[in-house]
C-alpha cells in the first residue's frame, strides 16, 4: 500500500465513522462520494450523488461532481443531464455561482448531436 493510498484509506475510514454517527449530513457523504470516486468505485460514487441530488433541498455540488463523473465515464448525454438539472436547482437555491460552474462544464460538452 503506498502512502498516499494509506492517507486515502483513513480519510473514508474517518468519514464512514462520522456517518455512522449522523448518517443525514450531506457534507459527509458527498465527501465519501469523492473518497469512492478516487477509490476507482464510480458505481458508488454516483448512487451517493444522485442520492444526494434528490434530497430537499438537493445538494447542488452533487450535481457537478456526478457530471463530471459521468464526463469521465464517457456518459455525456447523462452528464448533460445532471449538469441541466444541476444549473437549474443551483438557480432555486440562488447559487449562481454553481449555476456558472456548471453551464462551463456543460458548454464545454457541445451541442447534443
Amino acid at each position: 500500500m503506498t502512502d498516499m493510498q494509506g492517507k486515502t484509506d483513513s480519510r473514508r475510514a474517518k468519514i464512514e465513522a462520522m456517518l455512522r454517527d449522523d448518517p443525514g449530513d450531506m457534507f459527509l457523504r458527498y465527501s465519501l462520494a469523492l473518497e469512492m470516486e478516487s477509490a476507482g468505485e464510480s458505481d458508488g460514487s454516483l448512487e451517493i450523488l444522485e442520492a444526494l441530488a434528490r434530497e430537499t433541498p438537493a445538494y447542488v455540488p452533487a450535481f457537478h461532481m456526478a457530471g463530471r463523473q459521468l464526463v469521465a465515464l464517457g456518459r455525456i448525454e447523462d452528464a448533460r443531464r445532471a449538469l441541466r438539472e444541476g444549473i437549474e436547482e443551483a438557480r432555486r437555491q440562488g447559487n449562481a455561482h454553481a449555476a456558472g460552474e456548471m453551464g462551463e462544464l456543460l458548454m464545454s460538452l457541445g451541442t447534443t448531436p
